[in-house]
């Protein structure tokens, strides 16, 4: 069962931090893309529900499968071969494949295990790697979400990672 109380403070943090961001970009005259894998677009979400988001929104892609990964934001298949699409590496090249067909200022690429289901012993269910990129610079953080000591349903990872890549972007690199 749902915990109204929880979930209700999460998504508030979530908008505050939204309204932060879509500021914080307005005022510095940068764009923001993205490229989401497990948080299926609630991190657009997110932003484009701020008033003035038009100004600093530019794309957004959900890249739920590999072959779009690739296609479309140009990861590499050795890189999903090699370290899987829940990665340090994917990440990276998810941020930097949107950035780069966007020519956005600032692109962040979202990929981790949300669960119930698909959760390994070396990759657990809320492992989940974040990535901002800048022209300049590329960050990349394994949120570790499973080590926070709360229950791992799939709609809290997707909340948690919401928020920590918004709050990635108000530290973003280069920016």
């Amino acid at each position: 069962m749902k915990n109204d109380k929880n979930d209700k403070l999460i998504t508030n943090t979530i908008d505050r931090t939204a309204i932060k961001v879509v500021k914080w970009l307005t005022e510095h005259g940068l764009t923001i893309s993205l490229a989401e894998s497990c948080t299926g677009g609630m991190l657009s979400e997110a932003i484009t529900s701020v008033s003035g988001a038009s100004e600093v929104y530019e794309c957004g892609i959900c890249s739920y499968s590999n072959r779009i990964k690739q296609s479309i934001l140009g990861v590499n298949s050795e890189s999903l071969e090699k370290y899987g699409a829940v990665s340090e590496q994917v990440a990276r090249e998810m941020a930097n494949g949107v950035l780069r067909l966007s020519q956005s200022d600032i692109a962040v690429g979202v990929t981790g295990i949300a669960g119930p289901l698909g959760g390994t012993e070396e990759k657990p269910v809320g492992t989940v790697w974040v990535s901002v990129a800048t022209k300049e610079k590329t960050i990349a953080k394994n949120l570790m979400l499973y080590n926070r000591g709360v229950k791992l349903e799939r709609e809290t990872v997707r909340q948690y990672t919401t928020y920590e890549a918004l709050e990635m972007v108000l530290q973003a690199p280069g920016a």
